[in-house]
């Protein structure tokens, strides 16, 4: 019966068990049985309805819920074993609700995954090709002024071929910091560990980034340590996620403010916390940080230079040493990254 409709099982059932109990009548008053020969005759019965319904049931709700767990358990149609046979049937109705909404809720959440992918990688390209559209017209006008008769004009060929030279220069720091992510996310590029002084790394960047900061009026300050915090980490790559943080924070401050970093034991780690009381972050713009190419204020930015892909670089990282990056702001207040290090184990 495991192909028959539900109306028609349960009209071969009724008749079955209407048969069994014509001939259990007929038994109990055609036949001078002792009340002990009666009982056993009622238990049989019992026994012998129990054990056909339960069997008929479980072969039909086998056949019912077997397509649904091939489905949400990736079984091969072709094979006739399902994980986890029903032999409890009673147990798996109970659960197979709860299986097939989870099984539901994950499909949502990959869709949900893959349709954020699909979003970002259409973003991805529109903004590569916005990046790299800006210098190459820029050099394409540069050159055609020049062939069409700047070159023989003192005043502007020079000019020109330093304006191609620094669209040139852009475009080889986009292409060098996508070859970098890239390489960080496969992990191709190794960190090299060693132990160093981090509180001596943040003076070096702070010397480099002097200039800038005289310029713009920026106070930089660490908060005073009594002795070297020394971490484990690559120092080259530690200095460029701190360099470039400092010059984002020396970038987008306000003249006269301060950016200021502090550190803090954590047991196991060292957490660096770089702070600045500059133009801040919107809490809408804060969960894309990360991602390459976003920019919070797009005009401003890119009048400030740089390609878009600081952060995202910093991240990796910070990521390749197993460690975690985090960011707080409020708009127009000033904005705080944190991130660890390993604490570096001395003899």
């Amino acid at each position: 019966m495991g192909s028959f409709p539900v109306k028609k099982r349960a009209f071969y059932i009724s008749l079955i068990v209407c048969i069994i109990s014509i001939v259990f009548l007929f038994l109990l008053q055609y036949t001078k049985l002792q009340w002990y020969e009666d009982i056993f005759i009622v238990i049989l019965f019992f026994l012998i309805i129990y054990f056909f319904i339960n069997s008929s049931f479980q072969n039909f709700i086998e056949k019912q819920i077997e397509p649904i767990y091939k489905v949400i358990h990736e079984v091969p149609s072709k094979d006739k074993k399902v994980i986890g046979k029903i032999q409890d049937y009673e147990k798996d109705i109970t659960d197979v609700k709860k299986e097939v909404q989870e099984w539901a809720n994950n499909k949502t959440q990959e869709i949900s995954r893959l349709k954020n992918l699909e979003q970002y990688r259409k973003e991805f390209l529109g903004n590569v090709s916005h990046e790299l559209k800006t210098p190459i017209f820029n050099i394409q006008g540069y050159i055609l002024t020049l062939l069409d008769g700047g070159l023989e004009d003192p005043k502007i060929n020079k000019l020109f071929l330093r304006r191609t030279e620094k669209s040139i220069d852009r475009m080889i720091s986009i292409v060098q910091d996508l070859s970098s992510i890239s390489k960080l996310e496969s992990g191709e590029v190794k960190m090299h560990m060693e132990n160093f002084d981090i509180v001596t790394l943040v003076n070096e960047v702070f010397e480099l980034q002097s200039i800038m900061s005289n310029e713009r009026k920026i106070k930089l300050l660490i908060d005073p340590v009594k002795k070297p915090i020394m971490v484990k980490a690559d120092r080259k790559r530690i200095m460029e996620v701190v360099t470039n943080l400092v010059t984002n924070a020396l970038k987008y401050g306000k003249r006269e403010g301060f950016i200021k970093i502090s550190f803090y034991d954590l047991k196991d780690r060292i957490m660096i916390e770089i702070k600045d009381n500059g133009i801040g972050i919107s809490q809408d713009d804060l969960p894309r940080i990360f991602e390459r190419f976003y920019r919070v204020d797009k005009s401003r930015s890119r009048e400030q230079g740089g390609t878009g892909l600081g952060l995202s670089i910093v991240k990796h990282i910070i990521e390749a040493h197993n460690q975690t990056i985090n960011v707080r702001s409020v708009l127009d207040e000033g904005t705080s990254f944190t991130f660890t290090l390993e604490k570096a184990k001395l003899l």
